[in-house]
């Protein structure tokens, strides 16, 4: 097992490149499954979980290439079962039911795992697919969709924590070959289901409304290929724009799209930094110094909770009282134990965590919990006196293409060793 050591203190400048988006990515990539035709992606990250997608869908059995940065698949004759053994590494796995049951009718798929923060359960997803006219069953850790025919409805997607993200992908999914229209309300408006959406309109969907919280989906008899580029991911953007905040001079983002960061970067500015903001690429000043602030996890537009951890990281920098409240994970603070161990004075109340700087954070060895906390505690490295020891670094690894050795490029003295005592 890989641990990431950080020697903090060093500035960093230059420019770094952004990645395609895992959440965008995963989806487009299970949505392959709904054609016989050759599908070509481009962008695709290079992460563990886009490799246990690839896994899933060869096992489905799909073929499926891959060559730097594009995926292409074509799922001529494909299974309907993806089994334990299979799924148990990733939650997003069950975004392949929706494209099963579009397809075939029928898919059998396993509970995934993945990330653990808090209870994530699939009634919603389940919800979506029983108004399309599918029966849905869970037993023996397995869920079972099947329907003789698929017919649209109008479905709510709102849960007790907001949209679904992957509730809506699914159900969006499904829904482009079921008989008649399909009107998801309460759907998600993450520019991942944009993204998705418009891969399947690009394979002759006919989809209106994403990127709102009402979808429309009319029914055709099926679909065919397609090419597409998947868009910058912006929570690695935004763990960039946060690193620069933090311990930059002049760092600029290359191949993103600031129209999807508006909520960071405000919160940014509103923190005391100044930024170049263009089209496709950011330029951060940075001081290491900002004001504190008073941050709501929301769904998409609000500021995502996907950059909470993070920016407790920056917010333990600055000088007086923050507060950080989540409303999407509530339980979402894992972080918090791992960044008092380097000195951050941070309490939890309820599902807000109180944040009193600055503090002087000192290198000490930490435990990932999951994706974002792990980038939170290479970024609080960056300014921590000392070395900072990141273990369990296989989380950060699911979601961020070679971080160590992009933060190296921009100046971090940062390194990846064996763990020679597993």
């Amino acid at each position: 097992m890989d641990k990431i050591l950080v020697h903090g203190g060093r500035p960093l400048s230059g420019s770094v490149r952004i990645s395609g988006s895992k959440n965008s990515a995963l989806p487009i990539l299970a949505a392959s499954l709904l054609t016989r035709d050759r599908c070509v992606i481009h962008c695709v990250p290079d992460l563990s979980d886009i490799h246990y997608m690839l896994q899933i869908l060869s096992h489905l059995g799909a073929h499926v290439e891959r060559a730097s940065g594009t995926v292409i698949i074509q799922a001529e004759k494909i299974s309907t079962v993806a089994p334990y053994e299979i799924v148990r590494k990733m939650r997003a796995s069950v975004c392949v039911l929706g494209p099963l049951l579009g397809r075939h009718r029928e898919a059998k798929v396993s509970l995934p795992g993945g990330c653990v923060i808090g209870d994530r359960p699939i009634d919603l997803h389940l919800r979506g697919f029983r108004a399309l006219n599918a029966a849905c069953r869970v037993e023996a850790g397995d869920v079972k969709v099947f329907a003789d025919e698929l017919r649209g409805s109008t479905v709510d997607l709102e849960g007790k924590q907001g949209p679904t993200v992957l509730g809506t992908d699914n159900v969006m999914m499904a829904a482009t070959l079921a008989e008649g229209v399909t009107v998801i309300e309460g759907a998600a408006a993450e520019p991942e289901v944009v993204d998705l959406a418009h891969f399947l309109i690009k394979m002759g969907a006919k989809i209106e409304g994403a990127g709102t919280r009402r979808i429309t989906i009319e029914g055709v008899k099926e679909l065919h290929g397609a090419e597409h580029s998947v868009i910058p991911d912006r929570i690695e953007a935004g763990t960039f724009l946060v690193a620069a905040a933090l311990a930059g001079t002049e760092v600029t983002l290359r191949r993103v799209n600031s129209d999807h960061l508006k909520a960071v970067l405000n919160s940014l500015t509103d923190a005391g930094f100044r930024m170049d903001v263009q089209r496709d690429q950011i330029t951060v000043h940075g001081n290491g110094s900002p004001r504190p602030l008073e941050l709501i996890t929301e769904p998409y537009p609000g500021f995502p909770t996907d950059m909470q951890a993070q920016m407790c990281a920056l917010l333990s920098r600055a000088n007086g009282v923050s507060r950080a409240t989540e409303t999407v994970f509530p339980q979402r603070f894992m972080h918090v134990s791992e960044l008092k161990r380097m000195g951050a004075d941070i309490e939890l109340d309820g599902a807000t965590a109180i944040i009193r700087g600055p503090s002087q954070l000192s290198g000490a060895p930490v435990m990932a919990s999951d994706l974002r906390a792990s980038a939170a505690l290479v970024l609080a490295g960056l300014v921590a006196n000392g070395l900072t020891e990141v273990n369990r670094v296989y989380h950060i690894d699911r979601g961020y293409e070679s971080i160590d050795e992009k933060l190296a490029g921009l100046g971090a003295h940062i390194e990846r060793v064996k763990d020679r005592s597993h």
